[in-house]
């Protein structure tokens, strides 16, 4: 007999509650699904939706996620899971988290020039 897992069971993790990220280079599909609470086809469903989510496909198509990624995962979880977020609000919100960054980075590189 099969043993049951917390998809299976219907309880929902918390992003606090799901397991600490190893130090890997790369994960598997199974892997990032069982760090991050969700099931692999959510994984692939989402590589579609979400253009900032690509991990690198090895031979036979086996897909290999980085540590930027997995944290990726899980915040777009949280996103959708957690905040109630439709996959568009969540897709907007990280497009926006982004530019936040770029804005942040262009205003650093001025102070740089500013401060010479």
């Amino acid at each position: 007999m099969l043993e049951k897992t917390a998809f299976d069971t219907g309880a929902a993790l918390l992003t606090s509650q799901l397991p600490p990220i190893p130090s890997k280079r790369y994960f598997t599909i199974g892997e990032v699904a069982d760090l991050c609470g969700v099931r692999s086809h959510v994984l692939r469903y989402w590589e579609q939706e979400f253009s900032q989510l690509s991990p690198q496909k090895r031979r036979g198509n086996r897909r290999h996620y980085q540590h930027h990624e997995v944290v990726l995962i899980r915040k777009i979880r949280a996103l959708l899971y957690e905040e109630g977020f439709t996959i568009s609000g969540a897709r907007n919100r990280l497009d926006e988290a982004r530019g936040e960054l770029r804005l942040r980075d262009e205003l650093q590189a001025v102070l740089q020039i500013l401060s010479k």
